[in-house]
């Protein structure tokens, strides 16, 4: 089939975000309530209210994106859309993988958001506050950015945590290494190297006591297979086997979202439109620049809804 499904990551979240979705649509006002019931709070009225300091940690950030994305999702299911039927694959950035195994089927809505806030916790507390630190790197080589890493690490970990394609990836380590990693890209002629204001060292191998966290809650879930196919973050192949997925959600803690390679297999597979489901439109500005023959389409409010369903017939 030649339509993809994806699902945004952390950095889509905005206050307000899916509250016009939950009035037009009683089906997608569920999923909000399923959210709430699930985590014992309302995470909706931080959702929809803020404050935006609250939205914004790592914790409520992941399952707040994945409930607007399935309020998406809802929404076009309640007016007969079939994912089965009218989408070849489905995909997520990072957290955003959840979000499209929980619309496949692999896991319910009350289970995503669960394991997501179980994955934020885990992940923020995985390196003392300060210790680890991020950076964008802007129009280097993937090979000279993973040589600048090499040099910087100085036995500390420093590595590609994301390939997010139109010439931008995002290293992730130890602070020290990866400031010294980002004035190496500049030597190197990088357009930009600008360390980035997050509160841990993502995907990277100091997550790994949030990926023995994430192992052990995936084994308490019920687990189906998917509708259709989702492409993994970190091997970037289709699979339906819930085990293999299972397996990969815990290797994509401490391995590197290869959404550059995702979208270009698309290509390759003759995808020939990306719905982007959820918040924002982070994923449809870097296929644009991944792949321009791919068009690209957002599902975050009601009129989206309407124009998704005549598009996709």
């Amino acid at each position: 089939m030649a339509i993809a499904f994806t699902f945004p990551g952390q950095g889509s979240q905005a206050v307000g975000m899916g509250k016009d979705l939950a009035e037009s649509y009683p089906e997608a006002r569920r999923v909000f309530e399923e959210v709430d019931e699930a985590l014992g709070e309302k995470l909706s009225k931080l959702i929809w209210e803020g404050p935006e300091e609250t939205l914004m940690l790592t914790a409520n950030a992941q399952p707040a994106l994945m409930a607007v994305s399935l309020a998406a999702m809802r929404a076009l299911e309640s007016r007969g859309f079939s994912l089965k039927d009218k989408v070849g694959y489905v995909a997520g950035h990072s957290l955003g993988e959840y979000s499209a195994l929980a619309a496949a089927g692999f896991v319910s809505i009350a289970d995503a958001a669960r394991l997501l806030r179980i994955r934020g916790n885990a992940m923020q507390s995985a390196v003392p506050v300060g210790e680890g630190a991020m950076a964008a790197i802007i129009g280097l080589e993937q090979a000279d950015v993973e040589t600048a890493c090499a040099e910087a690490a100085q036995g500390a970990v420093c590595q590609v945590a994301n390939d997010n394609g139109g010439g931008q990836l995002v290293i992730s380590g130890a602070r020290a290494a990866v400031e010294r990693a980002a004035a190496l890209c500049s030597e190197k002629g990088a357009k930009r190297a600008l360390m980035l204001q997050v509160s841990a060292p993502f995907h990277s191998a100091l997550m790994q006591p949030a990926a023995d966290a994430m192992r052990e809650a995936l084994a308490g879930v019920a687990k189906n297979p998917p509708v259709v196919p989702v492409v993994s973050n970190v091997s970037v192949t289709p699979t339906s086997d819930p085990e293999t997925i299972a397996a990969r959600l815990v290797e994509q803690v401490t391995g590197r979202v290869r959404w550059r390679e995702t979208v270009e297999w698309f290509g390759a597979e003759g995808v020939t439109t990306l719905y982007e489901i959820g918040a924002g439109k982070v994923l449809s500005g870097l296929a644009r620049r991944i792949n321009r023959d791919i068009a690209v389409a957002n599902v975050g409010a009601p009129a989206d809804v309407d124009a998704a369903l005549a598009s996709l017939g």
